[in-house]
């Protein structure tokens, strides 16, 4: 299926027009990145980050006053999935040392509920775990079983016949829990999902990122510098700053006044901005493959007539294939749900962009240089 088979439009003439909305978006995106920032996930920043999916509709402002009241600070809770879903994060860690007796009381409370007769004495306890120590060894192991049983972390704390004590890992989830179950006795709730990133790894991630995209950006540069010319590759790496950088600046922006979109920077949005550079890429590799295969074969003729006809020759393969691209992310981006839709907003802009700077800022970008230092591109 052809279209746009006869297509013949000047688009290096429409290059003041495409000069005037980069110009805006670039300004848009800087001015949103210096005002608003990116919203950064626990990935980047470390925290813990909570899913909860209730039997019964919840509240979201009632779950928020309940975790801010408690004292678990810097808390965002938001939809999940539906009226049933809450999604906490927080970047806190570790349970604070004046709350941490609290977190411990439904552990020993659901030991002397299933082992009315056993005694048993706090041995340790740090800001991640707490230690028991139970008169018989064969109590410790019934002890760990049954809280495992329960939905607890226990272990023995050594694999010896002899061992007595048991450790109990908690963390700001034991925490959330207990004030959810307290204030929401009636609506009882499951957890779908929970992840915890340190600071440090937080800060390693975030540089890997930057790396990862430099590095792609880099690589590209010196594939296209032989593969075609490097005033080729110098435009087509422009081109592909061009949309990182305006698709960041949309993150920034729409976060702000569309907080639904769920637009934060996690792994999962540096793998759509590596897809989205590839993705670009290889649109702009075939639109410059037209325009060689033109320079070589009309060698007299206009380099603005030759650019024209490498875009309009390569315009019915751009449309089909971004087209069907745009169908498969935009269908992620309505119903793929909350996880998703950054990831497929991330494509989905990305696919707009790429194909209009594979047109009006890679190519352009040669022609105006080849204008400018009066060069004569040949192969």
């Amino acid at each position: 299926m052809r279209i746009f088979e006869n297509l013949n439009v000047d688009f290096i003439a429409k290059k003041k027009t495409a000069y005037i909305i980069s110009t805006t978006l670039f300004i848009i995106g800087l001015v949103s990145l210096f005002v608003n920032g990116l919203q950064l996930g626990i990935d980047f920043k470390g925290g813990t980050e909570v899913a909860l999916q209730f039997e019964k509709p919840i509240n979201i402002g009632d779950v928020r006053d309940y975790l801010i009241k408690a004292g678990i600070g810097n808390t965002e809770v938001k939809t999940f999935g539906g009226e049933t879903g809450v999604l906490v994060r927080t970047d806190m860690q570790e349970i604070p040392a004046v709350v941490f007796s609290r977190v411990l009381i439904p552990i020993e409370d659901e030991i002397r509920k299933g082992f009315p007769e056993v005694t048993f004495r706090r041995v340790d306890s740090t800001s991640a775990s707490v230690t028991y120590e139970f008169p018989m060894p064969e109590v410790t192991n019934e002890v760990t079983t049954y809280l495992e049983s329960k939905g607890f972390q226990s272990g023995r704390v050594s694999q010896e016949a002899e061992n007595l004590q048991m450790i109990v890992r908690v963390g700001i989830t034991d925490w959330i829990e207990e004030i959810i179950r307290e204030k929401l006795p009636d609506n009882s709730f499951s957890f779908l999902k929970e992840d915890n990133v340190g600071p440090k790894i937080g800060q390693e991630l975030k540089r890997d990122a930057i790396i990862a995209v430099l590095l792609a950006l880099l690589v590209i540069l010196i594939y296209l510098g032989f593969r075609f010319k490097f005033i080729f590759a110098l435009g087509a790496v422009l081109a592909l700053f061009h949309d990182v950088f305006i698709t960041l600046g949309m993150f920034a922006l729409l976060h702000k006044f569309i907080p639904w979109l769920n637009l934060e920077i996690s792994v999962n949005v540096v793998a759509a901005f590596l897809t989205l550079v590839g993705y670009s890429i290889n649109d702009t590799v075939i639109v410059f493959d037209r325009i060689r295969e033109y320079l070589k074969i009309h060698k007299t003729a206009e380099l603005k007539d030759n650019i024209n006809r490498g875009i309009n020759r390569t315009m019915s393969r751009t449309i089909i294939t971004s087209g069907t691209t745009m169908l498969v992310v935009a269908v992620l981006l309505i119903f793929g749900g909350d996880v998703l839709r950054s990831f497929a907003f991330a494509l989905t802009f990305g696919i707009l962009i790429g194909t209009y700077s594979s047109i009006f800022v890679a190519s352009t970008f040669v022609y105006e240089y080849a204008t400018k230092y009066k060069k004569k591109i040949q192969f």
